[in-house]
């Protein structure tokens, strides 16, 4: 039986509530203590291992139409037990991540990582979070794996295309007085933020006195992004944002296309440095006069925000300007007074104490 087939029983048996039983969903047995279905579908479900369903609810909540209810998880006392035995788990498997390799993921938004694992989780074929430490810690591919699944966060060409435009506006006549510009880009993940701005620095004609470090904690992630290859699907989005973000040239212009991938030009990356740096752990290694670190820190808790924060204020130079993703604030943050809004919908920032 398939997670389909259940929604499908539960939409077409009205009233069947079987007291407990087994039942293998996408090749997983599931033990459950009660299921009550009715003609408005399936409206509460018990389960010992409902982790396993739990992307599923997500998905067919999305699919209700009408004056259908929506499914209600209970969790009895053994799946809260579990949960608990999970989050043990979890919590060995980053001590141990750190004490074996140094990566340090200990102050992450505990939520955020917990799902992220376990979505490697099932992508290994493993049942515990035991069974991946073990794989983890021995298996070499298998952490390059990890760090991958944890790095790569959503992200595109230009994103939030006001963001750029208003960097052009505000922030390139700022460069024009220095003779040289030292700009971080910290958490580039696969570089797509580090190719929109070298492409904006060169229409500027900014490019050749400014160099670009791109950092982050993954090394395959940082592969990629020096690479400089990506989906051919993706360029009609990324073309609508460039000019959105006030683009001078026929964005086709940057790369060349070949079968289903495009390469960006290698002069983007000609003033590039890529290199891994840990925001947890690491400290600074020069004075920038621009740093961009956008929604990168949504993933911290309130500690290692403060520490990111403070690490960040200390490695930009005074009235250097400072980037935030737009979900992101200062707000709440040891550094809130520390800057002047450039621009307070696109979150840029100068230093000004």
């Amino acid at each position: 039986m398939t997670l389909r087939d259940v929604w499908d029983r539960a939409t077409t048996y009205a009233g069947f509530r079987p007291s407990g039983g087994e039942m293998f969903i996408e090749g997983a047995l599931v033990k459950y203590i009660s299921l009550l279905w009715s003609e408005k579908g399936l409206i509460e479900f018990v389960a010992i291992n409902i982790p396993l369903l739990r992307s599923w609810f997500d998905c067919s909540r999305k699919s209700l139409r009408g004056d259908r209810l929506e499914p209600r998880v209970v969790m009895s006392t053994a799946q809260t037990e579990l949960v608990k035995l999970e989050d043990i788990e979890i919590n060995l498997l980053l001590e141990g991540l750190y004490r074996a390799h140094g990566f340090d993921f200990r102050d992450y938004s505990h939520a955020s990582i917990k799902r992220r694992i376990l979505a490697l989780i099932r992508a290994e074929k493993l049942n515990t979070v035991s069974a991946f430490q073990d794989k983890v810690l021995h298996d070499a591919a298998c952490l390059e794996r990890f760090l991958l699944g944890l790095s790569v966060h959503a992200t595109e060409m230009f994103r939030d295309p006001s963001f750029y435009m208003t960097f052009r506006k505000r922030v390139v006549p700022l460069l024009r007085t220095y003779p040289t510009v030292q700009i971080w880009i910290a958490g580039c993940s696969t570089g797509e933020e580090v190719y929109s701005l070298a492409i904006l620095l060169q229409e500027e004609r900014l490019y050749h006195k400014c160099r670009i470090y791109a950092t982050d904690i993954s090394q395959a992630v940082l592969r990629r992004a020096r690479d400089g290859i990506f989906p051919l699907a993706a360029m009609r989005d990324y073309t609508v944002n460039y000019h959105r973000a006030g683009g001078l040239h026929e964005f086709s212009d940057y790369y060349t296309a070949h079968y289903d991938s495009v390469i960006f030009s290698s002069a983007l990356r000609n003033n590039v440095v890529f290199s891994e740096h840990n925001l947890a752990t690491d400290g600074s290694f020069n004075e920038f006069q621009v740093i961009l670190c956008r929604n990168v820190m949504i993933y911290f808790n309130r500690d290692l925000q403060a520490r990111v924060h403070n690490l960040l204020y200390g490695s930009l130079s005074m009235f250097g300007v400072f980037g935030l993703g737009n979900k992101e604030t200062l707000k709440f943050t040891p550094r809130a007074n520390s800057y002047e809004h450039l621009n307070a919908t696109d979150k840029l920032f100068r230093k000004v104490t």
